[in-house]
């Protein structure tokens, strides 16, 4: 038996998509949303997590890291991301967090089933439908450090909160959000904060 964990913030589609899983043979098949899902992971210990990737307590960006249980001894579950190809930087940040799997939410319900027992296998698999949104996502422009400025941004922070928490001068990060603001193409700190959003990158 596959034993699959489910993880999606709405609850009414989470339901429907487990109870349509466990009716294929040889998937055992348990569900959470995203903020009960790493404690479900360490409970049932999965050996694939099926996620959605927009996440609705983090600004989008779910907390992959969190589900790959390691314990002594035993393999943590492998990763498969249920990803729309319009947000490319969370592809990215599934594939920086191990996914094995990618499955575009517009696609058949059989790819969901083929993915994890490709992916329970320890095998890759990626819909071809999200080929493009990959290309797109090698080329987010924004850096690490700039993400951390942004994403601070994002959650109301002041330049010198900002500062003070990144230990950066109030200059620095002004340089910061010129530069995020540059590339972006955007026209203002908000418009920034909204764009990288939408692409999924933050």
């Amino acid at each position: 038996m596959i034993q699959v964990l489910v993880v999606h913030d709405a609850c009414l589609v989470r339901s429907v998509l487990a109870e349509w899983l466990r009716r294929e043979p040889g998937l055992e098949v348990y569900d959470a949303p995203w903020r009960s899902a790493p404690a479900r992971a360490r409970s049932v210990r999965p050996d694939v997590c099926a996620v959605d990737l927009e996440c609705t307590d983090s600004y989008g960006i779910p907390p992959l890291g969190e589900l790959r249980v390691r314990d002594v001894g035993r393999t943590p579950p492998h990763l498969l991301v249920l990803a729309s190809a319009h947000r490319p930087g969370l592809l990215k940040r599934a594939l920086e967090a191990g996914a094995l799997g990618y499955v575009d939410k517009e696609g058949s319900p059989d790819r969901l089933v083929r993915g994890i027992r490709r992916v329970a296998e320890g095998e890759r698999f990626v819909d071809d439908s999200l080929g493009f949104a990959f290309l797109k996502a090698a080329e987010m422009p924004l850096t690490r450090r700039e993400l951390s400025v942004l994403s601070l941004a994002a959650e109301g922070a002041s330049v010198a909160e900002i500062a003070g928490s990144l230990h950066l001068s109030h200059g620095t990060v002004r340089n910061y959000m010129a530069a995020i603001t540059r590339k972006t193409g955007a026209r203002n700190r908000i418009d920034a904060i909204r764009i990288s959003q939408g692409e999924g990158w933050l």
